[in-house]
């Protein structure tokens, strides 16, 4: 693993990139502010490294502007309705940083912090730490997080969460990573082929919030049982891709066993041939396709990312749990431990072996 200097975030603060490689061609960049993945290059047909991964040339541009680039969310990631919930007879009023409401964590969530690198580095993986103190955004209790990417020889991106608290608090993280598989600056991602292991969805309002309706996928461009492709739902006149703009929607994925790791999607991009599969421990996977990216969005070599340049598989909880009693549980308490892994495994095209 490489550490260099990456200059300064936008507060002034030095920030450190962290490079993994592994023996496939693969290499994988982290910059300490935000946790943020910075870039994932892998081999195409033309054995050519191709990135992956939307984001910014400089530290600094990681700001509040910057549509949350490659980073770990939270505290609580996804939506909080009215900014607001109530945990044991006690209610907490949260930073309102999306309309009235809460959005990742808030105004100053775990995707603005500089992380410290923890003891758990070495031997192929990076361990990154941050601390969110008693209060932040209005969230209870000090939330005390760590993250361990890995990059290892079967061409999969590991990505492993720990979190513990000082005082009952809901808690929810992702990783926040675009991915466009025929590279950051090809153009859209709607001929991408998705498949989603998941029979229902939660339907939004025109907040984006869900209802608290889990609904069929039947005959509705959520249907990704079967590959599809994702411009083909985009297209659509259905009135949940109306509210968002495109898909910005969770999946709640097929029950599994307790903190078992499954598949629970697979993306293909069928220029390139190149293929993503996503496995996870979580109980949902929020597919969002850029819907609100715009041109003043300057991404890596001057390339403007524009509505669908990427798509984000955010493997997570469900939105706004806190406040829907039929949702799975994401209060963390004292002496628990909050642990969730992802995968994002990389099938490289035949041709594109290092060996040719």
């Amino acid at each position: 693993m490489e550490r260099n200097a990456f200059g300064e975030n936008f507060r002034g603060e030095p920030v450190v990139r962290y490079t993994l490689s592994n023996n496939n061609g693969l290499s994988l960049s982290v910059m300490n502010h935000g946790a943020t993945l910075l870039s994932l290059l892998f081999p195409g047909t033309d054995g050519a490294p191709t990135d992956i991964i939307l984001g910014h040339d400089t530290a600094a541009q990681y700001d509040a502007d910057s549509a949350f680039f490659g980073s770990v969310v939270g505290r609580y990631a996804n939506r909080i309705r009215n900014a607001r919930f109530t945990l044991d007879e006690q209610t907490y009023r949260l930073a309102a940083n999306h309309g009235a409401h809460t959005l990742h964590g808030g105004f100053d969530g775990l995707d603005s912090l500089l992380w410290q690198e923890g003891p758990g580095t070495g031997a192929g993986q990076l361990e990154l730490q941050c601390s969110s103190p008693d209060g932040d955004q209005g969230f209870p209790g000090q939330l005390d997080v760590s993250v361990i990417y890995r990059l290892t020889d079967e061409n999969e991106l590991q990505i492993e969460y720990r979190a513990q608290t000082s005082r009952p608090t809901p808690v929810n993280l992702t990783h926040h990573a675009y991915f466009n598989l025929r590279g950051h600056d090809a153009g859209d991602c709607l001929d991408h082929l998705l498949t989603i292991a998941a029979d229902e969805f939660l339907s939004v309002d025109d907040q984006l919030i869900p209802t608290g309706e889990r609904r069929a996928v039947d005959g509705t461009p959520f249907d990704f049982r079967r590959a599809r492709r994702i411009g083909d739902g985009i297209e659509s006149p259905d009135a949940q891709i109306g509210l968002a703009g495109g898909y910005d929607h969770t999946f709640c994925l097929r029950p599994a066993p307790a903190n078992a790791l499954r598949e629970v999607a697979r993306v293909r991009e069928p220029q390139s041939g190149r293929q993503m599969i996503v496995s996870t421990t979580e109980p949902g996977v929020q597919l969002y396709t850029g819907n609100q990216l715009q041109d003043r969005l300057i991404g890596k070599g001057e390339q403007p990312y524009r509505p669908y340049s990427g798509f984000c598989l955010e493997t997570q909880h469900f939105p706004d749990s806190p406040n829907q009693a039929g949702f799975p549980n994401t209060i963390l308490r004292p002496g628990e431990t909050f642990e969730s892994m992802t995968s994002y495994r990389i099938e490289i095209p035949a041709r594109a072996s290092k060996t040719t």
